[in-house]
């Protein structure tokens, strides 16, 4: 860091960028949220039975999974704004026009389409952290844009209901979709690729960054390692593994979870709609604290890289082992109270879930790292509420399916410990033809 830059005051640009990627999140899950709400009266006024309507509600996750990786390789590739700007232009736009739908083919081709748009957020994100944070703030900006996500789920929802009791379904999907408008607009005017071509930052915020970057993290944008030889390396498939367990178990809280409530714990509509949205309103703030705890743990120098992401993940993942106990708990207010705990756990290890493509991927693959893990994961997803549901079916009860989904808590645990190596850069050796230019340009240069 130069004098000038150390004389200087800090800017502070990336917590605004921070700021924007965590609405991008919370849009994205609001526009999730949208068709749920109101599901009855779409189910309604188009006729469709209980199966159909289950397909729409699908479909979304049918183009999201599948399109993490090339999203992230898009992202690399062209640039984590234009990706970003595009991706939320595009599923916005698929949620306004859901008040055109004519029925049920046109509802599923709709929701593809926001799945093929919501499939560049995290991914994109992703990238923008390696970019815009030194690594000791890597957990902290992932817990603060993967919180975004809690408050779609859980506050969304309300506010949503309330425009359907005051407005049509169909205009609803129309407000609902501006939001992402009003925010790719913004996003086009105050963002940039790299922090050095923002004319906001300052010197000292730029040496800041600078200083905190990983190898990985160069502007030269040059890619030559094929993205299948990313899954040769036992850190992707540890981080893969890892999150597909844990998206297993949270998928729960936006699925099953009020139906537990009812069934199982004998609460009204109104009691269960509370109950239901305090575990992820408490996890989104505990997602944020986690990720700045183990950021300040890292900056302290006490413990390396490794062991601090470690150290956050199992903890985490301990806290949300205790989902298994619910299932005993005596009263329901108990139960609620360690699914709030199992579910604050989890977010603890998502903070350093969404930190780990920056810290490990090899130079410009960033997103698509991001977007590898995240395919996997949301395998989980679709996954879970259908082995729940099989499980509950078969024993009549949510004892044994809180229970195994414990036991993948702990397999995660095994999987972070001793899978998960140390966590630093990929490094793949390049082609040979690549290698003998480099050695060629070496001799040329000595010469």
């Amino acid at each position: 860091m130069t004098l000038a830059a150390q004389a200087q005051t800090r800017t502070r640009v990336r917590w605004i960028v921070a700021g924007m990627m965590w609405a991008a999140i919370a849009i994205n899950y609001v526009d999730r949220t949208v068709l749920s709400a109101a599901a009855p009266r779409i189910q309604s006024d188009f006729h469709l039975s209980a199966v159909q309507m289950g397909v729409v509600m699908s479909a979304f996750f049918w183009s999201y999974a599948l399109l993490q990786l090339p999203a992230g390789i898009l992202a690399d590739r062209f640039g984590q704004k234009k990706v970003l700007g595009l991706a939320v232009l595009w599923w916005s736009l698929a949620t306004a026009v859901t008040g055109f739908a004519t029925g049920f083919k046109s509802l599923v081709a709709l929701r593809v389409m926001l799945g093929i748009g919501e499939a560049g957020a995290y991914p994109s994100n992703a990238g923008i952290a390696s970019r815009w944070f030194p690594r000791n703030e890597r957990a902290t900006v992932a817990g603060i844009f993967d919180s975004g996500s809690k408050l779609g789920g859980a506050v969304a929802l309300p506010l949503i209901a309330v425009m359907l009791a005051v407005f049509d379904w169909k205009v609803t999907f129309a407000i609902t979709g501006a939001l992402g408008i009003v925010w790719c607009l913004v996003w086009q005017f105050m963002f940039r690729d790299s922090p050095s071509e923002h004319p906001r930052v300052n010197a000292a915020e730029l040496a800041h960054i600078r200083d905190g970057l990983a190898p990985n993290a160069a502007e030269d944008k040059r890619n030559t390692v094929p993205w299948r030889k990313l899954f040769a390396h036992r850190n992707i498939w540890a981080m893969c593994i890892g999150f597909f367990m844990i998206n297993y178990n949270s998928y729960f809280f936006i699925t099953w979870l009020p139906t537990y409530l009812v069934k199982e714990r004998g609460m009204g509509l109104m009691e269960m709609g509370v109950m239901a949205s305090l575990p992820l309103l408490i996890s989104m703030f505990t997602e944020v604290l986690a990720g700045w705890a183990s950021d300040r743990v890292y900056s302290s120098g006490r413990l390396s890289l490794t062991a601090t992401r470690k150290l956050f993940l199992i903890v985490g993942l301990t806290m949300a082992s205790s989902i298994g106990l619910a299932a005993f708990a005596q009263s329901a207010v108990m139960a609620v109270v360690l699914l709030c705990f199992a579910k604050s756990g989890m977010t603890v290890a998502a903070s350093q879930v969404w930190a780990l493509p920056a810290d490990v991927a090899p130079k410009n693959m960033v997103s698509m790292v991001a977007g590898v893990q995240n395919s996997v994961s949301n395998m989980g997803g679709v996954v879970g509420p259908i082995v729940t549901g099989a499980i509950v079916g078969a024993t009549g009860s949510f004892v044994a399916a809180l229970v195994f989904s414990s036991a993948l808590i702990v397999l995660a645990i095994i999987n972070y410990l001793f899978l998960l190596g140390k966590v630093e850069p990929i490094e793949f050796e390049p082609p040979p033809m690549e290698l003998e230019n480099h050695e060629r340009n070496n001799a040329n240069a000595r010469a």
